[in-house]
This record gives C-alpha cells, sequence and structure tokens, in this order.
C-alpha cells in the first residue's frame, strides 16, 4: 500500500512538472506569435515589412490546379486564398503540409456550406498572408492569348485564348539547368552578406526569359550582378532581378530603361559576369543565373535595408511546367520566342505607348 501511495505522489509530481513546462512552452509561443505580428507590419505606414514565403512546389501546384480546374464552375476557388488559409493554418510553416488539409478546405467551399469570408474569420493572421502571398503570386495566372501549333494553320500556329499560368520559368525551353535551395546562404565579396536569390547553373548563352509581364527599372552593370536586368510587375508589388549576364552580348538588344516586357519574351543571355568594379568583367567562377525576386508594399522598401528578398526554389520547381521556346536568328544572333502570347495587362500599357493615351491610375514610375 505505501509503495502505491509512493507511485501516485512521482506521477502526480511528474504530471506537475509536465503542466508547468507546458505552460512555459505555450506562454513562449504566445510571445513568438506577438513578435511575428509585430515584425510583420511597419506600425507607422501600415505596410507589410517582412515575408518569409515558405509555400512547397507540391501545394502551388495542387492550389494552382484547383483554381483551373473550377474557372467556369459556380464556386471559383482562388488559389492564393487557398494557400493562405493553409499559410494562417500552419503558421506560414508549409513544412507542415498535409494533401487531405488542402482537400478539406476546398470540400467545404465547393459544398456551399462555408465560404471564405466564413471559414477564415476567426483566423488572426489570414490577412497578412493573403495580401503576403499575392504580393508573390498575383501575377502568374489569369487570361492570356498565346500561340500554338497548329499545322493546319498559316504559319503552323494559330491564337488560342486560355486561362492559367502565366508565368514563365527563367531559362529557356530544352536549355539544360541545375540548381539547389541556396538562399541565405553566405557570400563574401564587397562584404560579408547573405545569398538573397536562388542561383540556376548553365551553359553561357543560354537565353534568359521574363518570368512576368512588366516593365525594364534597371539595366546595366552591378558590380555585384555584373551584366543585370531588373524588371518590375505592372503592380509595382514585385522586381525580378536577373544577373551574371554574358559578356559582351548581356541583353536583348531592343531593351532600354522603360521598356515594357511579355511574360516569356527573350531578354538576355546567361553568364558569368560580376564580382568587379570593372565593366564587362567574367569574375564569376561558374556560370549561371542569380534570379531574384523582391517584394515591395511601399517605395521606401525599394533601395533601403528593409529590401524584401524571398527564396524562390520551390516557386522555380513550380515554373518548371511553363518554359518559353526559343529561336535564334542566325544574322542578329539574338533569340525570340517561338510562341507569342499576349498578356492583357501588358497590352494595356504597350497601347498607352503606342497611342500615348493618359492613365493616372497606370502610371508608372521608371527608376534612372
Amino acid at each position: 500500500m505505501f509503495k502505491n501511495i509512493k507511485a501516485k505522489r512521482i506521477i502526480l509530481t511528474e504530471l506537475v512538472i509536465v503542466f508547468i513546462f507546458s505552460s512555459i512552452l505555450i506562454k513562449q509561443d504566445f510571445d513568438m506569435q506577438a513578435a511575428i505580428q509585430a515584425s510583420m507590419y511597419d506600425t507607422e505606414k501600415d505596410f507589410i515589412k517582412w515575408v518569409s514565403f515558405d509555400v512547397s512546389s507540391k501545394a502551388l501546384d495542387r492550389a494552382y490546379r484547383y483554381d483551373v480546374d473550377t474557372i467556369n464552375n459556380e464556386v471559383h476557388l482562388n488559389w492564393i486564398e487557398l494557400l493562405a488559409y493553409l499559410g494562417a493554418k500552419y503558421g506560414g510553416s508549409f513544412s507542415k503540409y498535409k494533401e487531405k488539409d488542402m482537400t478539406e478546405l476546398v470540400k467545404k467551399l465547393e459544398s456551399k456550406k462555408e465560404t471564405m469570408e466564413t471559414l477564415t474569420s476567426g483566423m488572426k493572421h489570414y490577412g497578412y498572408y493573403l495580401e503576403a502571398y499575392s504580393a508573390v503570386l498575383s501575377g502568374m495566372v489569369g487570361e492570356f492569348r498565346i500561340e500554338v501549333k497548329d499545322e493546319s494553320s498559316p504559319g503552323g500556329k494559330r491564337w488560342e485564348k486560355k486561362y492559367g499560368l502565366k508565368a514563365f520559368l527563367p531559362i529557356a525551353k530544352y536549355y539544360p539547368f541545375s540548381h539547389f535551395d541556396d538562399f541565405g546562404v553566405s557570400r563574401s565579396y564587397g562584404f560579408r552578406r547573405k545569398h538573397l536569390g536562388h542561383d540556376m547553373m548553365g551553359q553561357v548563352g543560354t537565353p534568359i526569359i521574363a518570368v512576368e509581364s512588366g516593365y525594364v527599372e534597371a539595366l546595366g552593370w552591378n558590380q555585384y550582378g555584373g551584366w543585370r536586368i531588373g524588371i518590375r510587375s505592372f503592380d509595382k508589388k514585385r522586381y525580378y532581378y536577373y544577373a551574371h549576364l554574358r559578356k559582351n552580348f548581356p541583353f536583348n538588344k531592343s531593351l532600354a530603361v522603360g521598356s515594357i516586357v511579355q511574360a516569356g519574351d527573350v531578354i538576355g543571355y546567361l553568364g558569368r559576369t560580376g564580382y568587379s568594379l570593372t565593366e564587362n568583367s567574367n569574375n564569376i567562377r561558374t556560370s549561371h543565373l542569380h534570379f531574384g525576386l523582391q517584394l515591395i508594399f511601399d517605395e521606401s522598401q525599394k533601395e533601403s535595408i528593409n529590401e524584401i528578398w524571398i527564396d524562390c526554389y520551390d516557386l522555380i520547381l513550380f515554373l518548371c511546367k511553363n518554359r518559353s521556346e526559343t529561336v535564334k536568328d542566325p544574322e542578329t544572333k539574338e533569340y525570340s520566342r517561338v510562341y507569342n502570347m499576349i498578356d492583357p495587362v501588358a497590352e494595356h500599357y504597350i497601347n498607352r505607348k503606342l497611342y500615348k493615351y493618359d492613365d493616372e491610375e497606370f502610371r508608372i514610375h521608371i527608376y534612372q
């Protein structure tokens, strides 16, 4: 009997210890969540000042398929909303992603018993993830027109209207490349810093493709990136950075600061320039494209210590499904896309430039 009483006391003591330890962990979690929330927004100007984009390529692909497959249904599933819901559910960590979570969410929405508004009414951070993920993905899916192969049509191609992925992998179709998740690794040239992009190793001269439609904001030499191109999305939320382009022939010769490009256009050529104050220097050991994606919620973030660069590894895996096929002009040595595309957003700006009409809503500010 004495032994039983002693055993019960030991068990009780262990339970008390577990309870205290759990309480400490819960408090730490609350404190951590509070810190995360505080770091999400600028308290003075009320804009997002940090994003850790951790959405897996598997989740991206699944949400995208639901979006495309339901475009003509009564309940259209928006892929960014699906991902934002799961982002809020997982605390932004898609290492927790399970297919059944996406499936269950879709079933609730398609049953019409729930809407995204009712499902997220009690989610504290859903609004943040929706805005953050929209900043990353909003220009990638939508309506567009594109040429497709058709031997029965003049020129072997015809125009087709589509809804789907209108963003492209930055490496042209049929060109090999290798890569791994190198975001955040150490760099030492100039000063010790973190690598804030995604390196894609390939052959010198490989055509580099515009991921999204936009306008050229930067074009020229940078001692770190060598010959580089910076393209801004029309909603100004995304800045695409393509660096270490080819020596002597880095860019599509038609480009200049302010040029409008459409997703899938050839903008330059892979090389290994950079790490030098002297222009046109090959100081990078391995030929590769440095691809970076910066998010901009306020212009004060554009060129400052508050820049937001995201890990693009899973995004690149997702974009592998859409690659732009190119062809070389033997006279100019310039590459161009085989199948042209008309992005409605880009078309607006192209027409604006051609016909010189003024539209305050779509005014573009070009950085010199």
